[in-house]
């Protein structure tokens, strides 16, 4: 807004001050006269073969446009931070002690990795603590020394995973710090893909995210496959037996109570000092807990003073529980995650999707669900879509009222596909996808490609409508040739602008900017050049200023 301002007050009245009266009676530049020669020279041979040139045009365009659904994308690219968060998981009921053990192992391997400069372990939580996981559960800080290519942040993390791969009864999955926090905003997870299954029998849930989770690892890409809680978690169980209850004259309460209180506590009291209140619980010592003996050997004792075992009132017996049970939006569900590897995360769940959808053989009424990068990719680029559709909308509208006609405004519309030729071209040749920065480049890129065919298709009115000159070949050409100087500049500026950005494209911190000024420099140069080359072709061919009829056309 500020330039656009600046546009129509301020550089009209610096002209006038600044420039010279008769400006346009002095000879150009040497460089700029060899280059409006030469430039009128191949429009010349263009002309002679214009049905040639217009049919590569074409052919480069329908290429492109059906090389985009193979290009891919993610949400979000590979975000290369120079620091990991590895979550370890094995199975549930293993022991604080045991999960330093394993984790003072993988620290081990992973500092023996030359590019990984320290390693920290986080195994547990606090009593009150917001995360739900137990002490199977470790989350490890990586960090690595600085890499000076690409290359070799992915040899990094591919040692990384080879020294976890060498733990056995782990799941684990690797991941940067801002990537993570980012997925773990739009699913929940700290995983690119999230897929949820939902029904009511967990029994049945916990079958089906097994067949999910062998699916998932099968499709190539897949990485760190995990089901979020699963089944196995050791317990005591205890169950009562009535007639023993009634026989001593004992209700379940007490007797749940006294082993609730002697195994877990019980807050019986406090104490104060100053201002500050604890609470005093009871229990028995750690020492007369460990384990069957000592639950069934608990003390009860019955209303008229006989002290008798739980075991005399209870069955005592180890079994297999869970440790957590998920829930969204009110239903049952059971959650398999995964990462994705060599690929882009767009393709693996389309693929992953159908394959679900075909073998997953899911119990009539339970459904799975994806979310997760590709979910909240699909979403930003619907919403995307429906903003440049309005936008798209409004522009049309506006070229109509600028050119007067609907056919040159269709003109300087066709100027989009040449630019995003271009765009997909250098996103091809990078390797890279449609991320979230590569689809910010092509909006952008739009709008300098339709300024740069308003310039040409504006001139060629003004030569016509103020100057008097028929609509003929050396009209169009003239209104070409004068137009090259600020259509070169305008484009050099911007590519010049963003050239910095391309180079370093594949740097740290650049990994959003970087796609976006590589679209934009690649459709610059198709825009550019098919702007100049075969546009004058076109507008000779179908553009018209010499009347207006009432329809616009």
């Amino acid at each position: 807004m500020a330039s656009l301002v600046v546009a129509i007050t301020v550089t009209p009245a610096l002209c006038l001050a600044l420039l010279t009266r008769h400006a346009h009676d002095e000879k150009d530049a040497r460089l700029a006269s060899w280059l409006k020669a030469g430039y009128g020279r191949l429009l010349a041979a263009v002309e002679r073969h214009w049905k040639a040139v217009a049919l590569g045009a074409a052919a480069l365009m329908a290429a492109t446009l059906a090389m985009l659904p193979w290009l891919g994308g993610d949400f979000l690219p590979e975000l290369r931070e120079g620091h990991y968060v590895i979550h370890v998981s094995s199975l549930p009921g293993t022991s604080l002690a045991e999960s330093l053990r394993v984790g003072e192992g993988i620290s081990k391997r992973l500092l023996a990795i030359p590019q990984v400069r320290s390693v920290g372990q986080r195994a547990g939580r606090a009593e009150k603590a917001d995360d739900t996981w137990g002490p199977h559960y470790s989350e490890f800080d990586v960090d690595l020394r600085p890499m000076a290519s690409e290359d070799e942040a992915e040899t990094a993390e591919a040692a990384v995973r080879k020294a976890l791969d060498g733990t056995p009864g782990i799941a684990y999955s690797v991941k940067t710090f801002l990537a993570e926090r980012v997925e773990e905003t739009l699913s929940g997870y700290t995983a690119a893909v999230a897929v949820s299954i939902f029904g009511q029998d967990l029994d049945t849930l916990d079958a089906e995210a097994q067949r999910v989770a062998k699916l998932l690892g099968s499709v190539r890409g897949a990485a760190d496959v995990h089901i979020e809680a699963p089944p196995g978690a050791p317990e005591i169980a205890i169950r009562l037996r009535p007639e023993a209850l009634v026989r001593w004259g004992l209700t379940p309460a007490d007797v749940l109570d006294a082993a609730q209180t002697a195994f877990q506590g019980a807050v019986v009291g406090q104490v104060q000092e100053g201002p500050r209140v604890f609470n005093v619980a009871v229990s028995l010592a750690p020492g007369e807990r460990r384990g069957l003996d000592d639950v069934r050997s608990l003390p009860i004792r019955a209303p008229e003073g006989q002290l008798l075992r739980l075991g005399q009132l209870a069955d005592v017996y180890a079994a297999s529980g869970r440790y957590a049970v998920l829930r969204s939006g009110a239903r049952r569900a059971q959650t398999v995650t995964c990462n994705v590897a060599g690929r882009d995360v767009a393709s693996f769940v389309a693929e992953a999707k159908a394959l679900i959808a075909r073998e997953a053989q899911l119990a009539p009424g339970d459904y799975a669900e994806f979310g997760g990068a590709a979910e909240a990719q699909a979403q930003a680029s619907r919403k995307l879509m429906a903003h440049s559709a309005a936008a798209a909308v409004a522009i049309a509208l506006m070229l109509w009222l600028a050119l007067g006609r609907a056919r040159n405004a269709a003109l300087a519309l066709l100027n989009l596909p040449f630019a995003l030729s271009g765009g997909a071209l250098a996103l091809a040749a990078s390797g890279g996808g449609l991320t979230l920065g590569a689809l910010v480049g092509f909006v952008t890129l739009f709008g300098i490609s339709l300024r740069n065919a308003v310039m040409l298709l504006s001139h060629a009115e003004s030569l016509v409508l103020v100057e008097a000159l028929p609509w003929d070949v050396q009209t169009v050409r003239r209104a070409a040739v004068e137009r090259l100087s600020p259509i070169l500049m305008t484009a050099l500026a911007t590519a010049l602008g963003l050239l910095p950005l391309a180079l370093g494209s594949g740097a740290p911190g650049r990994e959003i900017e970087g796609p976006m000024a590589l679209v934009i420099l690649g459709g610059l140069v198709t825009s550019t050049a098919l702007n100049l080359l075969l546009m004058p072709g076109l507008a000779l061919r179908f553009a018209r200023f010499d009347t207006r009829p009432a329809d616009g056309l």
